[in-house]
């Protein structure tokens, strides 16, 4: 899965979130990026912290999503901000909110631009097929099988 912003969507991002400066890190990455997410998210982990090598199969922005899952998918006061944004997504403070708590609620050390990458990533696919999604499968022994 390789969700993808449109231009329409990046430039009402900017808008809303103008005054959130590590948004425009995150936008400016998208804009690069012709709204690839997973592109984007690359890009701005590979700023702050170099390149990784990781095993044939694996990217750190997978890894990522599937450690947060653990931390994000049953936690009720992110779900109740990311649906209270759903509600009104011209609100710049509800989105603004669902990247700080994001931040709160993870033992990773997340950049802000980065965490606001992962919570656009979740909001374009929607938090129940995120944690669907990156939910370890028996037969793989709790590791999800290359492209998936």
């Amino acid at each position: 899965m390789n969700p993808q912003l449109t231009e329409s969507e990046i430039n009402n991002l900017r808008n809303i979130l103008k005054e959130y400066e590590p948004a425009n890190k995150a936008i400016d990455a998208l804009e690069r990026n012709d709204g690839d997410l997973d592109l984007s998210f690359e890009e701005l982990w590979i700023e702050k912290n170099g390149r990784i090598g990781m095993k044939e199969g694996k990217s750190i922005r997978q890894t990522t999503l599937d450690v947060l899952r653990g931390e994000l998918c049953g936690n009720e006061g992110f779900r109740a901000r990311l649906g209270e944004y759903a509600k009104s997504p011209e609100n710049a403070v509800l989105l603004t909110a669902a990247i700080t708590s994001l931040m709160a609620l993870t033992a990773i050390p997340l950049d802000p631009s980065i965490a606001t990458i992962i919570v656009l990533y979740i909001l374009k696919i929607g938090l129940n097929v995120y944690c669907k999604y990156t939910e370890p499968s028996d037969e793989s022994n709790g590791t999800l099988p290359p492209g998936k």
